[in-house]
């Protein structure tokens, strides 16, 4: 009895196991890929030294100062020389070879003027920084949008295992009713034969549709960095109708919004003006620069008769100066520059025309997509409705010898063919119509 309750228990812990495997929804994957995926994490690291950038080329305006000192030991071996003291009525001399010098200096350093251009790399950075964050929105839209594109091939898939699985169920009952016929002598082994077969390719329908579902599934898991062993799956949300057939945008407003609201298109207007900056740093070039300089030093020498701390005070020496640097002629070094950054920008102006341009395409390519994809479910839905009637009718004549296997064949693959169709033009539609939503809004639901 025990070992029956122990065994009763352990079902149950498997079952409830099973029940609390966790189901994702698209929110929740796209939540989970924003704090994890390995992509993004990178993307958020190179804004993160573009801010070090912009904080150093800030610091830049601050005067430098900078403090030094060298100890030196000096020797002089053939010294003959020294310094005499008497004791006692008695004259001493003493020769010191050995002697410890220090020197000590404190000095600093200010770029009064430089044609702005400190100013200017600052302006520089600070488009820079602003470039990374673009990048890393223009990242974590391209993953919102694969994930996107995958959960929506999970759902056609799951859906089309159910068709296939229903296939499966009718090619069994034609099988049956087929070999009833065999046994009264109404049909050929040969048609049952092709019954028999019929069943089998529905069956590796399935396990070809649960493969392609699994592999799906797998690519969602992967992107979200999922390693552990825990299973995987989704959840399937209820899609009516009227989801299907939802009003499409206007193109031309999903456009007009997408320029104002797409990293892309935004992050390639602050390449214009980057490029822009770096031209009127090149120009600096051919400014004069204006530099302050100043220092203390002071040096101590142990031979000296005077203490340490009066040597300090006495070979103390101050400075205070001012250097102006005028460019004469550079070996066109200047020119060179100006004229690479006007190239630059001139490129960065068509990077913008081009992205619009994509931009435009795609936008145009999800629209022309969710309105065919309309057209076709709503024809696919006739056709299935259509193929449906007239497979009933096929079965039920075939049930009474009234139609060939042939024809019983045709009539069943005509009808999968219209479903899987729907199927496709539904998913395809709902698909493109949330690209445009996203591209409007930039949200994905």
């Amino acid at each position: 009895m025990k070992k029956v309750l122990l065994l009763i228990g352990g079902m149950l812990l498997a079952v409830s196991a099973v029940s609390a495997q966790k189901r994702w929804t698209l929110q929740q994957c796209i939540d989970y890929a924003m704090e994890n995926n390995i992509t993004l994490q990178k993307q958020k690291l190179t804004k993160e030294s573009a801010t070090e950038d912009l904080k150093g080329a800030k610091a830049a305006l601050l005067p430098t100062l900078s403090a030094s000192t060298n100890q030196s030991v000096g020797y002089q071996p053939w010294k003959d020389s020294g310094m005499s003291y008497v004791t006692n009525g008695t004259v001493n001399t003493k020769v010191d070879k050995t002697s410890y010098n220090g020197s000590y200096s404190l000095s600093g350093q200010w770029t009064v003027w430089d044609g702005n251009k400190k100013l200017n790399t600052i302006k520089l950075d600070r488009l820079a920084e602003e470039s990374a964050e673009l990048q890393t929105q223009e990242t974590a839209n391209s993953i919102q949008e694969r994930i996107a594109q995958i959960y929506a091939q999970i759902l056609y898939l799951d859906e089309n295992v159910k068709v296939n699985e229903q296939m499966l169920e009718t090619s069994k009952k034609n099988e049956e009713r087929g070999k009833e016929m065999v046994d009264v002598g109404k049909m050929s082994k040969a048609d049952l034969a092709q019954l028999s077969a019929q069943r089998a390719n529905d069956e590796y329908a399935i396990v070809e549709a649960k493969s392609q579902l699994m592999n799906y599934k797998l690519q969602l898991k992967q992107l979200l960095e999922i390693t552990d062993e825990e299973r995987f799956d989704v959840v399937i949300p209820e899609i009516s109708e009227d989801h299907i057939l939802a009003s499409i945008p206007e193109m031309q407003k999903v456009y007009e919004q997408a320029l104002l609201n797409r990293p892309e298109i935004e992050r390639s207007q602050l390449a214009i003006k980057s490029s822009g900056m770096n031209v009127k740093i090149a120009k600096a070039g051919w400014l004069p620069s204006v530099n302050l300089t100043g220092g203390v030093t002071t040096s101590t020498n142990s031979l000296s008769s005077t203490g340490w701390g009066s040597q300090m005070k006495s070979n103390m020496t101050s400075s205070l100066g001012v250097g102006v640097t005028v460019p004469i002629y550079d070996g066109r070094s200047t020119k060179t520059a100006v004229n690479k950054a006007k190239i630059k920008q001139l490129q960065a102006q068509l990077d913008l025309q081009d992205q619009q341009k994509t931009l435009y395409s795609d936008i145009q390519e999800f629209w022309l997509n969710a309105w065919t994809n309309q057209e076709k479910y709503q024809a696919a839905k006739s056709s299935v409705e259509s193929a449906q009637q007239s497979y009933d009718l096929l079965s039920e004549q075939f049930r009474l010898g009234l139609k060939n296997i042939v024809e019983l064949m045709t009539g069943k693959d005509n009808l999968l063919s219209a479903q899987q169709s729907q199927l496709q033009s539904k998913y395809l539609a709902l698909y493109n119509q949330q690209m445009l939503q996203f591209y409007q809004d930039g949200v994905i639901k």
